[in-house]
């Protein structure tokens, strides 16, 4: 394959992201500091914001799947009422990049 054939290939992010692993801790790296917030937050923006769908309304309520985390840090900065705490998971858990 050539640079310009290279240059062409399509990246299809579904099968990268199948890539990565994780090593999911028993305790949460992600807390909602008042849930109260959440239920007054018109937009809704957690669930659009993260790229890999941690933040969920179900049954009126916010929903954390903390497993699936790739670590961006985009909650951190993207709440408007900054009502989601993160932290990187505690030592040895979390996603492991695989980089193909």
């Amino acid at each position: 394959m050539d640079k310009t054939e290279k240059l062409n290939v399509k990246v299809n992010i579904e099968e990268k992201l199948y890539m990565n692993r994780y090593a999911t801790d028993t305790v949460s790296h992600l807390h909602i500091k008042d849930k109260a917030v959440c239920t007054r937050c018109k937009d809704k923006p957690c669930t659009d914001f993260c790229p890999a769908n941690v933040y969920e309304w179900k049954e009126g309520r916010i929903v954390v799947g903390f497993e699936g985390c790739m670590e961006c840090g985009a909650c951190r900065i993207g709440c408007p009422y900054n009502n989601i705490e993160w932290r990187f998971p505690r030592g040895g858990t979390g996603i492991q990049f695989r980089l193909a």
